[in-house]
């Protein structure tokens, strides 16, 4: 019993001492990625359902970038670089009020940096994860996200040659049959009045906010003419969302100065090359063409927006996919607006 014993530690002695052994450790080479690789623009998959835009470019001498973080608009990043020769670092920054006086004049603010640190995964997609500090100055969230190249925007298609098939009558004037919210846990404050489709989210003093939602068709489109009829109040604010990923501005802009925010802009992406509404309470008519990736408004009958490229999602898209079939969707988490005689006509290809 003694020499089993004995050789049973001598066996274990001789594991321990294997798995002791250092290893050489195998050097592990790490690709360079040229900055070049990221040139170009691509749509976000953001974790949680958003969706973004970036594009990176060399300008004169340097590298810049514009990006689309969820909504909002597309702005210009604080700052780009390539760190480790493979990862690209964007730097977003926004002003802070921390705190105002009793005029509600801002009397302590800051400067609150978020940072993407970007990763190639081939040649046409990345991944990411965005750095934001919790504004109580503990911690930081973090948010993961996916990113694939948009090819260039093909040329502008010849509006006269473009074939339709039947029109298609989305609101029926009755009910909201055909229509869904995109989110069904906010509260819908959509109805029909009068044979219009209107949205009140009222929001009643001292009690909490409530979540509305916004509004999209059952149905999904590819490329297509888009007719109806919107009535927007003083100083509200809404918007009509072609497949799902163009926000065709609806805002009460009356009199204002061309901006891409204003009444019948691609929002903040395209502005319309001349001001076209009416003063708020009217009813006005828009008349949006979507066709390979161009856009063409005609707002009261004025050519606002004329078969111009648009290169990516507008702030609220449902989907990264711009070459996907979509919805249409009518924002109503904003402010009071009517619509109606909506539709759609079809282009076929």
């Amino acid at each position: 019993m003694k020499k089993i014993n004995c050789f049973f530690a001598f066996a274990l002695a001789l594991t321990v001492f294997s798995s002791c052994k250092t290893e050489t450790p195998v050097a592990v080479t790490v690709p360079k990625t040229d900055i070049s690789e990221y040139f170009g623009q691509w749509t976000i998959d953001i974790k949680g359902g958003s969706v973004g835009w970036l594009e990176v470019r060399q300008d004169d001498n340097f590298i810049n970038a514009d990006i689309l973080w969820g909504g909002g608009s597309v702005l210009p990043v604080s700052n780009i670089f390539l760190a480790g020769d493979r990862t690209l670092m964007i730097q977003r920054s926004n002003n802070v009020v921390r705190k105002r006086d009793e005029n509600n004049n801002p009397v302590v603010t800051s400067v609150v940096t978020e940072w993407l640190e970007i990763n190639l995964k081939g040649a046409e997609e990345f991944e990411g994860i965005l750095l934001r500090p919790r504004r109580t100055g503990l911690g930081v969230d973090t948010t993961t996200f996916t990113g694939k190249k948009l090819p260039p925007v093909p040329a502008a298609p010849d509006m006269a040659a473009l074939k339709f098939g039947e029109p298609v009558t989305l609101f029926n004037g009755k009910d909201l049959t055909g229509w869904t919210l995109i989110n069904p846990s906010q509260t819908n404050g959509w109805k029909v009045v009068d044979g219009a489709l209107v949205n009140d989210p009222v929001q009643k003093e001292g009690e909490a906010h409530i979540s509305y939602g916004n509004l999209r068709t059952e149905k999904t489109f590819e490329d297509f003419n888009l007719k109806l009829e919107v009535n927007i109040p003083a100083g509200s604010n809404s918007g009509v969302y072609l497949r799902g990923i163009y926000e065709i501005q609806v805002m009460d802009s009356y009199k204002r100065e061309l901006d891409p925010h204003n009444m019948g802009a691609v929002y903040s992406r395209i502005k319309p090359t001349v001001a076209a509404e009416k003063p708020a309470g009217q009813w006005q008519s828009m008349d949006m063409t979507l066709c390979n990736r161009h856009i063409t408004v005609i707002l009261n009958g004025v050519k606002i927006i004329d078969n111009q490229p648009v290169y990516g999602p507008t702030g609220g898209a449902m989907s990264p996919d711009v070459f996907a079939p979509g919805p249409i969707y009518l924002q109503g988490d904003h402010g009071k607006v009517a619509y109606r005689n909506i539709v759609l006509t079809p282009i076929t290809k």
